[in-house]
């Protein structure tokens, strides 16, 4: 059988693959033990995976094939960010990043190759969307990572390149491969989606997940929001918040994590510090304001440092708790923001039919 007409075992998860051996008239334990052997043993031969019969062995390689995305770039950073670019089909490309701070071990990890959001102060956003990442590719850059550094992620963050919410099932598999135990053992709180504002997908995720929620804010209102975040147009503060407080509400342990880049003279006025404070009222909230990391071609500014530490005092004076996220590796563009990859750019298409079957947004 052709390489290409073959099934990678990289992405199932538990559910997936148990229901895979039964499809080939095997035990279900069969495909929990090759699930082990590659996530948390690192092994893609199957010849390898010495507790698996030499016959299933020998039927598994005739139909199935477990394919890593090829690194091709590999750059760390001075503050010690590293890099990873991956290779995919058709000459795409996309990034993934690991932040160490002590005893964590982030990996930021992307979800689609491009965006098609059109947030205006983001570089992924101008290189165009090509396609949806699969789950194999997704779940890939934890593979990649973990056998990069030589040890295990703590954290991973669904803040790379693309909308992860537009890509619902490939992301929702991928995140319980992060949390299964027999793979990356990461719990709810150290799994975390980011979003730019999808409402019905977080409805959906809430009923379907638990992991983590942030949300691209950036604004604290709708007039600026459409400017800035333009998915906002069709999903509305009036919607997005009750959806967030929705999402939180029975774990008292939970906060949703507003992100809000920092742009001078744009977002960044004590008046719009006292707009957010009055939106995010009743929501139990973290905010990390983001000093905004420029690119090739950008109009805005960053907010100077006694700006956004002024705008931060009056968030936390009203009780929301607020930080400034520390710029991590923008000397090699891997700061946030600034993930461009290689995007072979197509039309939106394959996007609106995506989401579309989350709950109908429109580009």
């Amino acid at each position: 059988m052709a390489t290409e007409q073959k099934i990678n075992l990289l992405g199932l998860d538990r559910a997936a693959m148990e229901k895979l051996f039964l499809d080939m008239g095997q035990k279900p334990f069969h495909g929990r033990n090759v699930l082990k052997w590659i996530h948390k043993h690192g092994v893609i031969d199957f010849d390898a995976m010495t507790d698996v019969p030499k016959k299933l062995r020998e039927q598994l390689a005739e139909s199935a094939e477990i394919r890593v995305p090829e690194i091709v770039f590999d750059q760390p950073s001075r503050d010690g960010t590293h890099k990873w670019v991956l290779e995919l089909d058709c000459n795409n490309r996309v990034e993934s990043v690991h932040i160490p701070d002590g005893d964590r071990n982030t990996l930021c990890v992307s979800s689609q190759v491009g965006c098609a959001l059109d947030c205006t102060f983001c570089s992924t956003a101008k290189q165009g969307f090509n396609r949806n990442l699969s789950s194999a590719e997704i779940i890939g850059q934890v593979w990649a990572a973990v056998h990069g550094i030589g040890k295990p992620v703590s954290n991973v963050v669904m803040m790379g390149m693309g909308e992860p919410l537009a890509n619902y099932e490939a992301v929702l598999q991928a995140m319980n491969l992060m949390q299964e135990d027999l793979a990356y053992m990461l719990s709810k709180y150290r799994v975390t989606i980011s979003t730019s504002g999808i409402v019905p997908a977080i409805y959906r995720l809430r009923e379907e997940s638990d992991v983590s929620l942030a949300v691209s804010l950036h604004a604290p209102n709708n007039e600026l929001r459409d400017q800035l975040v333009p998915i906002n147009k069709k999903y509305p503060l009036e919607e997005l918040i009750p959806a967030c407080r929705e999402y939180v509400k029975n774990d008292k342990r939970r906060k949703v994590t507003w992100e809000y880049v920092m742009l001078d003279g744009i977002n960044d006025s004590d008046k719009q510090a006292k707009e957010l404070i009055r939106l995010l009222e009743g929501t139990p909230s973290k905010l990390n304001l983001i000093p905004f990391n420029p690119f090739p071609g950008t109009e805005y500014r960053c907010s100077p440092p006694e700006r956004i530490e002024a705008f931060r005092q009056r968030l936390m004076k009203a009780g929301i708790i607020s930080i400034t996220r520390k710029t991590r590796g923008d000397d090699i563009d891997a700061a946030c923001g600034q993930l461009v990859g290689k995007v072979k750019d197509r039309s939106r298409r394959e996007l609106r039919i995506t989401a579309d079957r989350i709950g109908g947004v429109s580009f």
